[in-house]
């Protein structure tokens, strides 16, 4: 499967520290490639259905998985993400 970014996950990324990043897009990648697997660190949102959240130390993605492709919507500090 693909993994694809809209613009503002993009965006927030590119300014992420770079250890974080990593383990952020490697997370990503694990997701991308089984996105059927159950990983404990992604669990899906409340509310919004369709829409998961994957956590990694102070991180979160929230992405919706589209017919082939994991489609990350938002990237952002915990304290940042949900608002």
């Amino acid at each position: 499967m693909a993994l694809l970014f809209a613009p503002a996950a993009a965006r927030e990324i590119e300014r992420m520290p770079k250890a974080d990043r990593d383990r952020l897009m490697q997370a990503l990648q694990a997701v991308a490639d089984e996105p059927s697997r159950r990983l404990p660190f992604v669990t899906e949102m409340a509310g919004r259905p369709g829409e998961w959240r994957l956590r990694k130390g102070n991180w979160r993605a929230i992405f919706r998985v589209e017919q082939q492709d994991v489609v990350v919507l938002l990237v952002g500090h915990r304290r940042e993400i949900y608002r």
